[in-house]
């Protein structure tokens, strides 16, 4: 009889706390408080897979953390992001940049041929290390970049090898260079992820920041030009304006050939933290709908509205 009693207080005990439970539970959803469900995260997925560039990387700059990528493996052709190497590596090579060096006449009618995008130096223009930097990134002066390697290597042979070298040290496996100005070449090659790996490189080199984020630039005066010229950022010229949800893009780097499509390497400050979003591949040209640059600009509101 004993352990019946017991048996059946025992059960009591049990039934009073599953009430008690089950109390508690009701008393929670009429005040409209959920049961059991997980406390809301902030997420950090971005949408990278609806954009007009097909490949896409987005990273936090403090962190070197990827927040989100989309094919970003896939082989590229880099076209003008080639040139943030090329500024890095004259940067890092230079001890003077306020040195003044020729540009070789040389150098301009294969340029010419090809259709590359020039700041606006002329041969045997004689100007300052310096301007020639801020052409490379600036306007996209294919002339700077060539001047620019003979300065520093010797050729621009010499140049690349030193590009490759570089690439190799950074964990750029999918990279390799034919040329430090991005003019095709099937063999000159990369991807959105590399491209990403060596931009928060350079971006540590307080000068190549300084070059990176200016939207124009007046250069020193020459003969050729006695009053100098200015130019501008190949991406700040097409944005009405920099501003985007909850900060603004502070530099970019433009990319286009007819074979890697619009190419953008960018650097945006968002709720007071820094982030890097490279993209290639976009459809369009210099005519179209500038939709590297589109890209950019929702992916940056996209973090200042959910993050």
């Amino acid at each position: 009889m004993r352990n019946k009693k017991k048996i059946r207080r025992k059960g009591f005990h049990i039934l009073f706390k599953i009430l008690m439970v089950l109390a508690v539970v009701l008393l929670m959803g009429a005040a409209g408080i959920r049961v059991n469900a997980p406390l809301r995260q902030q997420s950090e997925n971005v949408d990278l897979e609806h954009l007009y560039s097909p490949k896409s990387i987005l990273a936090d700059v403090s962190s070197d953390k990827v927040m989100a990528e989309h094919n970003s493996s896939d082989r590229i052709y880099p076209a003008s992001l080639t040139k943030i190497m090329t500024a890095v590596l004259v940067i890092e090579n230079t001890e003077d940049l306020e040195q003044k060096v020729v540009l070789p006449d040389e150098i301009f009618q294969p340029l010419y041929e090809q259709n590359a995008s020039m700041a606006g130096f002329l041969p045997g223009e004689e100007v300052p290390l310096k301007d020639l930097l801020y052409g490379v990134l600036l306007p996209s002066g294919a002339e700077c970049c060539s001047a620019l390697a003979q300065q520093t290597a010797g050729s621009e042979e010499a140049f690349v090898t030193l590009m490759n070298e570089k690439a190799k040290k950074l964990g750029m496996k999918d990279t390799h260079f034919t040329n430090t100005t991005g003019l095709h070449d099937k063999e000159h090659y990369s991807t959105v992820k590399d491209i990403s790996v060596l931009l928060r490189y350079a971006l540590k080199n307080e000068c190549f920041k300084t070059v990176f984020t200016s939207s124009r630039y007046s250069t020193h005066p020459s003969a050729q030009h006695p009053e100098g010229f200015t130019f501008y950022s190949t991406m700040f010229k097409y944005m009405e304006s920099s501003k985007v949800a909850g900060g603004e893009i502070l530099g970019g780097k433009t990319g286009y050939t007819q074979e890697a499509g619009l190419c953008l390497a960018s650097l945006a400050r968002v709720n007071g933290k820094e982030y890097i979003l490279v993209t290639a591949g976009a459809d369009g040209n210099h005519q179209t709908e500038q939709y590297h640059i589109l890209d950019a600009v929702k992916v940056y509101s996209q973090i200042g509205e959910n993050f």
